[in-house]
């Protein structure tokens, strides 16, 4: 008894779609994780670096630092000083004679 040839080519047609629609549909999920967890909306930064510096000897220049570091970084620690813990990106800058530079 032979297997007529529009059978074999359905069966394959049908396991190739399948194939297809799973590849598919795997690249929708991981496309959609990476686009939530990258996902991060900007904040205030000039009111986080005004909240982060009212305590500051030197407001002007606490607040323009904080403001270039809170751009690049999107993140300003919580208080008035230390917490850079919070914000890997923000603790880790530092200026041309290796000083800290965001306060």
């Amino acid at each position: 008894m032979a297997i007529p040839k529009v059978f074999v080519a359905s069966i394959f047609l049908s396991l190739l779609l399948l194939h297809q629609v799973q590849a598919i549909h795997s690249n929708k999920l991981t496309s959609n994780a990476v686009s939530e967890t990258s996902y991060k909306p900007k904040i205030n930064c000039g009111g986080a670096c005004a909240a982060r510096c009212k305590l500051s000897r030197r407001p002007r220049l606490c607040k323009r630092a904080c403001g270039t570091c809170c751009a690049r970084c999107n993140c300003v620690p919580p208080g008035t000083y230390g917490n850079l813990e919070f914000c890997p990106c923000y603790a880790n800058m530092t200026t041309h004679h290796n000083k800290r530079k965001c306060p």
